[in-house]
């Protein structure tokens, strides 16, 4: 197997069509480290992320933020990097992320798997991409949706227009 076996061929902008849902083939299981590493790098303190003993004393008794959770800034970016591989391959650039949604709390050893919807497809102002709008979700192993996106791409065209 070679990494482009990996990677779905049918991901210029021709290939995405209004209404298709795409189930992307990896998951990611969600590390301590992961956790602590991003959330230091980007320079969040909340105890959420880092306080044990805060977490269980504030939080005693409140399902899922009794312990530590993951920063949700890593959650919808690891969703995003898992839909890459069939939603990114031939984007030109990234034209925006809306309606981002952290539904359910996601916690060390958690694993999440992503969706894409493909929300829209139109026409760009050059001939050799167009733009389109997805939806992208992760769910976590208990199929818990826990977070949504809205991610707007300017990908190239297979055959200029």
């Amino acid at each position: 197997m070679t990494p482009s076996d990996l990677t779905s061929r049918d991901t210029y902008f021709e290939d995405f069509e209004p209404g298709e849902v795409i189930r992307h083939a990896r998951g990611k299981t969600m590390t301590e480290m992961d956790n602590v590493l991003l959330t230091n790098l980007v320079m969040n303190t909340a105890h959420a992320h880092f306080n044990e003993d805060f977490m269980k004393d504030a939080f005693k008794g409140v399902a899922g933020f009794d312990t530590r959770v993951v920063y949700g800034g890593l959650n919808f970016s690891l969703v995003v990097g898992l839909a890459a591989q069939d939603t990114g391959e031939q984007v030109i650039a990234e034209l925006g992320m809306d309606a981002i949604r952290l539904r359910t709390p996601v916690h060390h050893g958690d694993t999440l798997y992503a969706f894409t919807e493909v929300l829209e497809k139109r026409d760009a102002n050059r001939a050799d991409a167009g733009i389109i709008r997805f939806k992208h979700y992760g769910i976590n192993q208990q199929d818990k949706l826990v977070c949504e996106l809205e991610r707007t791409v300017l990908i190239r065209r297979r055959v200029a227009a």
